[in-house]
């Protein structure tokens, strides 16, 4: 097998378990984070199908990280008035409240990685990791 292949998944596999493993005092798990925080940040009423597109998931997964937040009384559910199936979804005064406390901490590694490779290496690592992600989208759909 290619040496360099190996090497370099052994560097994306660590890269990958050091953020996720970075310690967050998160009420929350980081998958229902990142839907409360897109929910928050948009300008628009935001649907399951949404969240879907977005993450990248499965609609049954975005439906179950929707109803654990509205468990935890972080999201609210907004039926639709012409569509009985239909819903969106908005931050509740607490969801709001634990977005604007923890937003920096959640992005911090982000602020790090930006701040120590400078801007234009931050930039070409964000867009090299976007077009990865493009790629394995296509592949997952084929």
């Amino acid at each position: 097998m290619d040496h360099y292949l190996i090497t370099s998944a052994d560097a994306v596999g660590l890269f990958c378990r050091m953020y996720m493993n970075l310690k967050r005092d998160l009420p929350i798990r980081p998958s229902e984070m990142g839907v409360l925080i897109f929910t928050q940040k948009q300008n628009i009423p935001v649907t399951p199908l949404m969240l879907s597109n977005f993450f990248r998931i499965a609609k049954p997964s975005v439906t179950s990280i929707i109803n654990s937040l509205i468990r935890k009384e972080y999201l609210i559910k907004i039926p639709s008035t012409t569509d009985g199936r239909s819903y969106t979804v908005s931050t509740t005064d607490k969801g709001k409240k634990l977005v604007k406390n923890t937003f920096d901490e959640y992005f911090k590694i982000m602020q790090v990685l930006k701040s120590k490779m400078g801007r234009k290496d931050f930039a070409l690592f964000v867009d090299l990791i976007q077009k990865a992600n493009n790629i394995l989208s296509e592949e997952k759909r084929s």
